[in-house]
C-alpha cells in the first residue's frame, strides 16, 4: 500500500457520515498511528442531492455503489448499507475478488455469508474488517482475536441489543408495560417503525453467531441459534424479578458443552448486583470465560454514530498499518463445523408464572407434578387476587434440565386450574 491509503464508503446515513467525521477530525492523530495519510476518495449512496452533515465536494461519487470496487483510486471499501443480500454482498465480494480490503458494520451480511467471504479475501491476502458489525463501539471482535487470543473459551454471554435493553431498563425502573415502553422507544429513534429485527431477538442473534464464530474457530451458523424475543415480558414479571433478587435482560449466549456448541437467545434473569445486572439504557455488555483470564465484562455504547464509526476507523488504521489477519481469528479453510448442543441439554434455575383459578389444591397439583420431574423449588410468592381476577404464583427453581421442565410445565398446563401457559424466564449465573 503507498503512502496514502483510499478509503471508498458506500452508505452515508448516520455512520457514514460519522466515518467521513471522524476521519478528517483525528486525520493527524490517524497519520501518526497509521504513519500515512488516510483519505477518502469516494462515496456512494441512494441520493446525491440529500443535505448530509459533511462536505463531499472533491470526493468521487458512484451511482452504483458496486462499481466503486472496479475504482482504481480506491484502497479500502468501507461497506455501511447494510441488508445481507443485493448491493451490499456484491459490493463485498466484487471489491475482495477484485484485492481491495473491506471494512463492513453489516452483521447481517457476517452472519449469512461470513465464511464465503472470507474465503475470498484470504484467497486474495486482503482483508475482510467487521468490528462494528457487533456492538458498536465496543471492540468485541479485536478483543477474541488479539487481546484474548491465548485462551480457550467455555461461555461468552452479551447484552448485545439497546433497544431491548432500554426498554427493559424503562420497564424495570419505570413499572411500564412493553407496549408503552416499546412506542417511547420509538419516538425517541431507539426503535424502528418495525421493532421484530430488535425486540424479537433476531439483530442479537445475527452478533451472537459471529461470536461464536471467533471464540470456537466454526462457520457462522445462524441457523442452530435458539431464539425468543420480549415481547411476552411483563411490567409483573419485572416486579417479580425485582423482589426476588434480579432484573430481567435478553442475553445473547454461546458456550460449549458435551454435547457440542449452544447458542441461544433469550430474555434471562439476572442478580441485579451482578456485573451486566447493573448494565442499564442502550448500553451493549459482553461477559467472557477463558481458561487463562477468568471472567472479563466490557460495555459500551452498542451503536450511534460515534461509537460505531470509532469501531470502523479502528479497522481502517489496523489495515494502512499494514496488519494482516484472517477474518475469524483462523483460516477460513481450517474452520470445522462443531456439533449443536441441545437446548434440552442445558441446566439453569427456573423463574415460572403461573396464571390460575383461586382454588384450593392448586399449589399442591403443582408441586406433585414438580416432584414426579424431580425439580426442586428454591422459592415461592403468591399474590392475593379477587374474585374477578385469576390468581398468579411465582417460583423459581433450583437447576433443572430444560428437557425436564418443559415436560414438567406440559402437564402443569393441562391442568384445569391453569388459565393461560406458565410463562418460563431461565435464571443466568453471570
Amino acid at each position: 500500500m503507498s503512502e496514502r491509503v483510499r478509503v471508498g464508503i458506500a452508505g452515508l446515513g448516520t455512520v457514514g457520515c460519522g466515518t467521513v467525521g471522524l476521519l478528517r477530525q483525528n486525520a493527524a492523530l490517524l497519520k501518526l498511528r497509521a504513519g500515512k495519510d488516510i483519505e477518502v476518495t469516494a462515496v456512494s449512496a441512494r441520493n446525491k442531492s440529500k443535505a448530509r452533515s459533511v462536505d463531499l465536494s472533491g470526493i468521487a461519487w458512484h451511482d452504483d455503489p458496486v462499481k466503486m470496487a472496479d475504482d482504481v483510486n480506491v484502497d479500502i471499501i468501507v461497506e455501511l448499507m447494510g441488508g445481507s443480500e443485493g448491493a451490499a454482498r456484491e459490493l463485498v465480494s466484487r471489491a475482495l475478488s477484485n484485492g481491495k480490503h473491506v471494512v463492513t458494520a453489516n452483521k447481517a451480511l457476517i452472519a449469512h455469508h461470513g465464511l464465503e467471504l472470507a474465503k475470498i479475501a484470504e484467497s486474495k491476502q486482503v482483508v475482510l474488517a467487521f468490528e462494528a458489525a457487533v456492538a458498536g463501539g465496543i471492540p468485541i471482535i479485536g478483543t477474541l482475536r488479539d487481546g484474548l487470543g491465548a485462551n480457550k473459551f467455555s461461555r461468552i454471554a452479551g447484552i448485545l441489543n439497546g433497544t431491548c435493553n432500554y426498554i427493559l431498563t424503562t420497564m424495570h425502573k419505570q413499572g411500564r408495560d412493553f407496549s408503552e415502553v416499546l412506542k417511547e422507544a420509538q419516538d425517541l429513534g431507539y426503535a424502528e417503525a418495525d421493532p421484530s429485527f430488535d425486540v424479537d431477538g433476531i439483530d442479537t442473534a445475527h452478533k451472537l453467531a459471529i461470536i461464536t464464530s471467533l471464540a470456537f474457530g466454526t462457520p457462522v451458523n445462524i441457523e442452530a441459534i435458539h431464539c425468543e424475543g420480549i415481547r411476552q415480558v411483563t411490567c409483573e414479571d419485572m416486579k417479580n424479578a425485582n423482589e426476588l433478587g434480579y432484573v430481567i435482560k435478553l442475553l445473547g449466549i454461546t458456550e460449549r458443552n458435551g454435547e457440542g456448541v449452544l447458542q441461544r437467545v433469550h430474555p434471562c434473569l439476572v442478580r441485579k448486583d451482578a456485573p451486566i445486572g447493573v448494565i442499564d439504557g442502550a448500553f451493549n455488555a459482553i461477559h467472557l470465560e477463558g481458561n487463562a483470564v477468568g471472567r472479563i465484562l466490557i460495555e459500551g455504547k452498542g451503536a450511534g454514530e460515534g461509537p460505531t464509526a470509532s469501531s470502523v476507523v479502528a479497522d481502517i488504521l489496523q489495515i494502512a498499518r499494514g496488519i494482516y489477519y484472517k477474518s475469524f481469528t483462523v483460516a477460513a479453510t481450517d474452520m470445522k463445523p462443531l456439533p449443536t448442543a441441545s437446548m434440552d441439554s442445558i441446566e439453569k434455575g427456573c423463574y415460572l408464572r403461573f396464571t390460575v383459578r383461586d382454588e384450593a389444591g392448586v399449589l399442591a397439583d403443582i408441586t406433585s407434578i414438580f416432584a414426579r420431574e424431580k425439580i426442586s423449588v428454591q422459592s415461592l410468592i403468591q399474590h392475593s387476587s379477587t374474585p374477578q381476577s385469576p390468581a398468579q404464583i411465582i417460583m423459581t427453581t433450583h437447576a433443572t434440565k430444560d428437557s425436564a421442565m418443559n415436560k414438567a410445565l406440559k402437564a402443569v398446563d393441562a391442568l384445569d386450574s391453569v388459565i393461560e401457559a406458565t410463562h418460563k424466564i431461565r435464571i443466568e449465573d453471570l
